[in-house]
């Protein structure tokens, strides 16, 4: 994103329009690095926000009314104090910096002074700070006094203006000839880039893609210093990628350059609050999945140390019928084994401790202590499996959720499973309930369900000639064509399968079998796991999946 000093100067010039002689009336602290104020302007209530954190760093006008802390962080204190009721006189940029200078007036019981609120917008090093002629009072970073130490930062201290790169100012005309005589170097852009100060890399391209000949050093200060703006918003995948200040090819329009930047941050901020719940729930999910992996891998262990249950009990068996040709103190003995049609003889281990009855019956004992083992995992092995199965019902729902509201739905079933812990207010209130997912095609209205719980309400709430569908073999959300008593068309048909496709977690590109039939035939067992039913006399149908068709 391009925070250079060309469109912060323009920046400037756009906010200190709007806000010159407003009265900021309230100051929060949203974030560990951003400030929120409230300004009353004659144009009506604007919220500014200022933003120092080196991902999104800007300073911006919004709507959002982000939750702030119960107690106020000490900057915002301190702004409080010394800038409650200010009127703000201008906002500027010093030369060509990248930084914002808020001029306001405030008032006291007793006078009243001129304070400047500096926003240096520079990446990691962004910062804000509080200064009364040229005397910091706060900042939002500050820094500790020692000999490597070039810039105090601390209450007190002299305000010193960040160090300036080793590049030319552009509004140096004289060193702007000097620099970019002729001949002119091959790569333009970078050369801008990393000789004029003040551009970022996607700045020079666009200076260098609108020149047309003649004197290039001139044509370069005019298009920097030129209030010219048409600001827009880059996107890719559907969200923001970069903003303007002027016009580029594929952008998005905006009136101003604080409503490209907002509608940039808050695609951003969008995109990274998915992206982080999304892995959250991944997260448990896997974790769950880890454990329940684990102990079916405990109980199959435990299943093959069982196997040779059966030759315990004809080991014992035999030892009962041949008990008068042994004696206490043998090791071994070897006898014929009429269990086995070859008519061949098995060894047999004893404990020269025990007597031949003794024996005989501790290979039962070993028998019947097996037998219950085996008989209490058979339960346990399928509730494993069920749960195994939920999870990884979990996670293709988790994959393939495109939009927040589906993670919220996932947010709510994984609380009610348990795998993530449940806020305290959500226990004692009722959770919204969040929508289907819903389609058109042809007059028909097809619903997805979220999440399990979504796809069990789904079919409740479904009429008995309803066309449901599913992905065979995989996990997908379940799919339910209202029909209102119309025969479904193939077009339809193929369309919903399309959708069924996209929510599952099929791999890729290739085509899958969706399975479909009447909502009549689908049945949910009893004390089945959220999503889990049954279905049959069932048709299928192939198909890719549809990434293209639009959520209403």
């Amino acid at each position: 994103m391009p925070q250079d000093t060309f469109t912060i100067r323009l920046l400037a010039k756009e906010l200190s329009s709007s806000l010159r002689g407003g009265r900021i009336n309230r100051i929060n602290q949203p974030g560990k690095e951003e400030l929120s104020l409230l300004i009353y302007t004659q144009k009506g209530t604007l919220k500014l926000t200022i933003n120092a954190n080196a991902a999104d760093c800007g300073v911006y006008f919004t709507t959002d009314n982000p939750p702030n802390p119960l107690t106020a962080p000490n900057f915002c204190m301190l702004l409080r104090k010394y800038l409650q009721g200010a009127e703000i006189l201008s906002v500027e940029t010093p030369g060509f910096e990248r930084i914002l200078i808020f001029r306001v007036l405030c008032f006291s019981d007793f006078s009243t002074a001129e304070r400047e609120l500096r926003v240096e917008i520079m990446g990691k090093y962004s910062n804000i700070l509080l200064t009364e002629k040229g005397v910091i009072l706060g900042a939002l970073k500050t820094t500790t006094i020692d000999e490597n130490c070039r810039r105090a930062i601390l209450p007190g201290a002299p305000y010193l203006p960040p160090a300036p790169q080793d590049k030319t100012d552009p509004s140096d005309l004289p060193a702007l000839y000097a620099l970019l005589s002729p001949p002119l170097p091959e790569d333009l852009p970078r050369f801008l880039f990393q000789h004029v100060a003040g551009l970022a890399p996607c700045t020079a391209e666009q200076i260098v893609s609108g020149y047309r000949g003649g004197d290039f050093a001139q044509y370069v200060h005019d298009t920097i210093f030129s209030d010219e703006i048409a600001p827009c918003v880059v996107e890719k995948n559907g969200v923001p990628a970069d903003f303007f200040a002027r016009f580029v090819e594929g952008g998005i329009p905006f009136e101003s350059i604080s409503a490209a930047e907002q509608y940039f941050y808050a695609g951003r901020r969008r995109k990274k609050g998915f992206d982080e719940l999304q892995r959250k729930l991944t997260s448990a999910v896997s974790s769950a999945k880890k454990k329940q992996e684990k102990r079916l891998s405990q109980i199959l262990e435990k299943r093959r140390q069982c196997e040779g249950m059966e030759e315990d009990r004809i080991k014992g068996e035999l030892l009962t019928a041949n008990l008068y040709r042994l004696k206490q103190g043998m090791r071994s003995c070897e006898l014929e084994n009429y269990y086995d049609e070859a008519g061949g003889t098995v060894k047999i281990v004893l404990d020269e401790r025990l007597s031949p009855a003794d024996n005989a019956q501790a290979y039962f004992k070993r028998y019947r202590k097996q037998k219950r083992t085996l008989e209490a995992l058979g339960p346990q092995e399928t509730e494993v499996k069920a749960e195994l199965d939920y999870s990884l019902s979990l996670l293709a729902a988790i994959s393939s959720a495109d939009r927040m509201d589906d993670l919220k739905c996932l947010e709510e079933e994984l609380q009610l499973a348990g795998l993530l812990k449940q806020p305290e207010k959500r226990r004692k209130q009722a959770a919204p309930e969040y929508p289907f997912r819903r389609f058109e095609k042809d007059g028909f209205e097809i619903l997805a369900g979220r999440n399990n719980l979504q796809n069990d309400r789904l079919i409740r709430s479904s009429s008995p000639d309803d066309v449901w569908l599913h992905a065979q073999k995989y996990h997908s959300s379940h799919v339910v064509i209202r029909t209102n008593g119309r025969p479904v068309p193939e077009e339809v048909l193929l369309f919903a399968a399309g959708i069924c496709a996209r929510y599952s977690d099929a791999k890729q590109g290739g085509r899958i079998p969706v399975d479909y039939c009447p909502i009549r035939q689908v049945k949910k067992p009893p004390k089945a796991r959220a999503g889990f039913v049954v279905y049959h006399d069932y048709k299928t149908i192939l198909t890719e999946p549809d990434t293209e068709a639009k959520e209403l």
